[in-house]
């Protein structure tokens, strides 16, 4: 069940996507005995992706929508890739997400049942050991135009194969010795029913049962039955699994054979793939990532995993918004990245806390000030939400002040720092410059101004029009602090493609593509950086706006002593001008 409330109001007609039509036309006919339940089956081999996150939400959304549950199943068949460290992230970005499960299980809770029913499909003459290698199996299978060609073991005597099929699973069967195969039909038409694989040997402990098989499942012959096992009424899966259904319904036949199954079986169904532009999400390309060190592990924040969206100061809600936005059908399309930032700025815009932060400091002097003078200011943690409260900012004769905000000749339609031009200091006094000063390399080190004593808000001088609003803080009563300027890790809208290309054109390997497309300029470290302090005393991932500069969280490593903060996303999309 979800931990989510209902985003629309409940009066609301809510429009139902394909999914959601078949649900219910399956729930009025009386399907399943009229309940619903849903599985995610993540395979524990990697963290997941945001494209993970668009099956997490119909799975979870559907069984939550019509009062079922949804199950977490992890498909652990493949020892060699899979682990614990998997398993636990996978859950922690469920939960993150917004949803609970009803049960947690593994395909592995059922290697003795499949293990069975292999036994039973063997002596029922409905699949064979299989001697040869992969290479030769493959070219046997023929094409979608040409039938397949029959292996030479198909027709092997059942006691030999039963006798070989153990054999698999003692040690005695070296890896890539022999196979498993159901004999369906090698001249049909779908490519996966010519005699598919169902088990082979693989030698690698598991991170649940250890050594006590060696003989493993392929997940076509797993993922059927054990939704079976489990109750499933209908198996959500993504578009390319759509020539896997006939399949999937054949084993299911098969499992429970001479038993009426019209109206009480799992069925599967089909939505595309969430794609991103200047994004890459095959778990073997982002595990690639990691080890060879082009990020900084699976929660880098230029990582499109859940987790490195968590760092870097996404909001799951943010998340469920787009992924409702974009919707689900039956076809493959490419989604604009900046579609996903859009609807993270409309959700931090309400969220985030206001915060001065100055990244690029000048010191700026109000000359006429009283020094020792310290006056505190009440700062609004977000216009957007009244009850988010306030805090306090310190206001002094000497202040830091973003270098991009003063010009010494300016040109006629500059409204910032600038001698002669009035500007407001957010939450402070309108001041007007009278100059600056610069060192030896004529780089300017010290602005100087003049405040209206009258203009602080409230006072009668606070109704003097200006053009301008600057932010700044205190230099005695701001803390110094790391920011890290994160942008899109790819410098090409479909990195995939482009990986490939180079690959072709200059064989490369995949790694060495890689660094050709990265995009250089994907994290910048600014360590001359100062915040006010109030920055010191809210949790790590906490939502930020650095106002007028864009959000930010503070980063999970960050502490008191050493304040780390993530660039999210900029105030506006410049990506989409900078890139045309």
């Amino acid at each position: 069940m979800t931990d989510i409330k209902h985003e629309e109001a409940a009066n609301e007609k809510k429009s139902l996507n394909f999914i959601e039509q078949i649900v219910e036309k399956d729930l009025q006919e009386g399907k399943n005995g009229g309940k619903v339940q849903t599985r995610f089956p993540p395979e524990p081999n990697g963290y997941l992706h945001i494209g993970h996150a668009k099956a997490i939400c119909m799975d979870f959304g559907i069984a939550a929508e019509h009062g079922g549950i949804c199950n977490l199943r992890f498909d652990d068949t493949n020892p060699t890739k899979e682990d614990v460290e998997y398993v636990e992230a996978i859950e922690e970005d469920i939960k993150w997400l917004g949803f609970d499960w009803a049960n947690v299980y593994y395909a592995s809770d059922y290697f003795q049942k499949l293990w069975d029913f292999a036994i039973e499909l063997i002596k029922e003459g409905k699949a064979y050991i299989d001697e040869q290698t992969a290479e030769e199996i493959a070219k046997q299978k023929g094409t979608p135009t040409q039938p397949g060609i029959d292996s030479p073991y198909r027709d092997r005597p059942i006691e030999e194969s039963l006798e070989l099929f153990k054999k698999m699973n003692t040690g005695e069967i070296e890896e890539g010795a022999m196979v498993l195969r159901s004999k369906i039909d090698m001249a049909n038409p779908n490519m996966h029913f010519r005699d598919p694989i169902i088990y082979r040997v693989v030698k690698h402990p598991h991170h649940r049962t250890g050594t006590t098989w060696k003989a493993y499942p392929m997940y076509d012959f797993a993922h059927g039955q054990s939704d079976f096992f489990e109750g499933v009424t209908h198996s959500l899966c993504t578009l390319e699994f759509v020539v896997h259904r006939p399949v999937y319904d054949l084993y299911i036949d098969w499992l429970k054979q001479g038993k009426d199954l019209n109206d009480n079986r799992p069925r599967q169904y089909e939505f595309n793939k969430l794609n991103l532009t200047y994004t890459l999400m095959s778990k073997r390309n982002l595990l690639l990532l990691v080890k060879e060190g082009l990020v900084n592990g699976w929660d880098d924040p230029r990582m499109p995993t859940i987790s490195g969206f968590r760092r870097r100061g996404y909001s799951p809600e943010s998340i469920r918004n787009f992924i409702g936005k974009i919707g689900y059908t039956t076809y493959d399309a490419l989604n604009e990245f900046e579609l996903l930032e859009s609807a993270l700025r409309d959700d931090l815009n309400a969220r985030a806390t206001r915060i001065s932060a100055v990244l690029d400091p000048v010191k700026l002097i109000i000359t006429n000030y009283p020094e020792g003078q310290v006056e505190q200011m009440e700062a609004i943690n977000n216009p957007e939400d009244p009850e988010a409260g306030s805090h306090i900012i310190e206001f002094s004769r000497e202040l830091w002040m973003e270098r991009d905000d003063f010009m010494e000749n300016a040109p006629k339609k500059y409204f910032r720092m600038t001698p002669g031009q009035d500007v407001r200091l957010k939450n402070g006094y309108i001041v007007t410059c009278t100059g600056c000063k610069k060192d030896e390399n004529d780089v300017v080190t010290e602005v100087y101004c003049e405040y209206y004593p009258d203009s602080k808000s409230g006072m009668p001088g606070a109704s003097r029009k200006v053009k301008g609003t600057l932010h700044w803080v205190s230099t005695a009563h701001c803390l110094p602090a790391e920011v890290r300027l994160y942008d899109r890790l790819w410098k090409v809208e479909n990195p995939r493609d482009e990986i490939s290309a180079i690959r072709e054109e200059k064989g490369l390997d995949v790694v060495d593509a890689m660094k050709e497309v990265i995009n250089p300029d994907s994290l910048k470290v600014v360590n001359n950086c100062y915040i006010e302090k109030y920055a010191a005393e809210l949790p790590n991932l906490s939502y930020l706006q650095f106002q007028r500069i864009g959000y930010f969280n503070i980063d999970k490593d960050s502490t008191p002593e050493k304040l780390i903060f993530n660039r999210t996303v900029g105030l506006k999309d410049t990506w989409s001008k900078k890139n045309k």
